[in-house]
């Protein structure tokens, strides 16, 4: 994930910002410098404002110990450390830590001083949601926190993209970890995952409104629940073809020219799997939203009734909880932060913030003054936790 604002009147937006943060809230210049560097400016007053207080970043590759086998891990280390070290998680996506905006937000968070793990949980990036995944956040966390070279005062902050937003309000409300858990940030996470499997199936919210569902979401179920759908002789190979089409629209982000081969592949191996696998890898190809939803809607309820996949059927944590979220998200949909707010105000410090700077997980709509101050001084809180 990287942050990316449109260049759109940003000059203008970020000068007026920097004198209100001068004058009125000085305590927001840090979240006004992250913010200004997750946008990319270059160029004069704002540049410089981007480069404040920060400094050099290295970064090495190194293992982190879980109960369900090693972990290959990135640790970005600030020249100057100040405030702490955060375990930012990446989302479904088959490139783990290496997926480049996620490396862009980790190098972007450690140039303003804190110490950024980038572990790599193995069934995202076969874009498999499974139980392991709270466990092995939750040995990341007990790790980090126990190095005083990491954790001088025994605690971390825990910031998770997408689904391992979710997951990573999970891990924060283990009891191990309740007192090793500075704050939590979701960027775009979930509260129930049932909640948000039956939106993508269905295209009506939890709170009634309808919202066309991203056709990406649909394709992640059907991986996950193809056993149930699909004779077992059928499951690997529908498998394969789901995959093709996903890396496909990976590719459609930097390289038209391999995402049209790899999307004509995954019509190719279509066209080579007996029915009913070829019907169900057809209406993934077509994007077929409509005609592939209620086909998966009862297994996607079942395979999400598993608690510790869902922060509101999980321990709360009882430390601080920052809730992000693009108002029109359509994987995620915005909602599940704001029921997901509800639901921990009663045991623990909770900040939202809805804004439609944000699609899913990604800063990409055109900037206005108030929407840009209301994102600056929301990151401000974590980054001088």
């Amino acid at each position: 994930m990287r942050p990316r604002l449109r260049r759109v009147s940003l000059l203008a937006v970020f000068g007026g910002l920097l004198l209100v943060a001068l004058l009125v809230v000085p305590d927001s210049l840090r979240g006004l410098s992250f913010v200004a560097r997750a946008a990319g400016m270059q160029g004069g007053l704002v540049e410089r404002l981007a480069r404040w207080d920060t400094g050099p970043v290295s970064a090495e590759d190194t293992q982190v110990p879980s109960r369900h086998g090693p972990l290959r891990a990135r640790l970005f280390r600030p020249e100057h450390f100040r405030g702490r070290t955060v375990i930012l998680v990446p989302g479904v996506h088959a490139d783990g830590i290496d997926e480049p905006r996620l490396v862009t937000l980790a190098r972007n968070l450690a140039a303003g001083g804190l110490t950024v793990l980038t572990p790599e949980l193995p069934d995202l990036l076969l874009y498999r949601i499974t139980p392991r995944e709270p466990d092995m956040l939750e040995d990341v966390a007990l790790w980090a926190a126990s190095r005083p070279e990491l954790a001088p005062d025994g605690r971390v902050g825990l910031l998770g993209i997408s689904f391992a937003g979710g997951l990573s309000v999970v891990a924060a409300g283990r009891p191990s970890l309740q007192d090793k858990v500075a704050f939590t940030l979701s960027f775009g996470g979930h509260g129930d995952l049932s909640r948000v499997l039956s939106f993508l199936c269905t295209g009506v919210q939890s709170d009634g409104r309808p919202r066309k569902p991203h056709d990406y979401g649909v394709a992640v179920i059907l991986l996950n629940v193809a056993g149930q759908v699909v004779p077992p002789e059928q499951v690997e190979p529908l498998r394969a073809g789901i995959l093709t089409f996903l890396r496909a629209s990976h590719l459609a982000m930097h390289d038209t020219r391999r995402a049209h081969e790899t999307f004509a592949q995954a019509r190719r191996m279509q066209s080579a799997l007996p029915e009913p696998a070829a019907t169900f890898l057809r209406y993934v190809n077509d994007r077929d939203v409509a005609a592939l939803g209620p086909l998966l809607l009862p297994h996607a309820r079942a395979f999400a009734q598993d608690a510790s996949l869902s922060p509101e059927r999980s321990p709360a944590p009882r430390s601080p909880v920052h809730l992000l979220h693009g108002t029109d998200d359509s994987v995620i949909p915005a909602i599940e932060s704001v029921m997901l707010a509800r639901w921990l105000e009663p045991h623990t410090e909770v900040r939202l913030l809805l804004t439609p700077l944000i699609s899913h997980a990604e800063v990409d709509r055109k900037a206005g003054a108030a929407e840009v101050w209301r994102l600056v001084r929301f990151w401000a809180a974590p980054l001088d936790t």
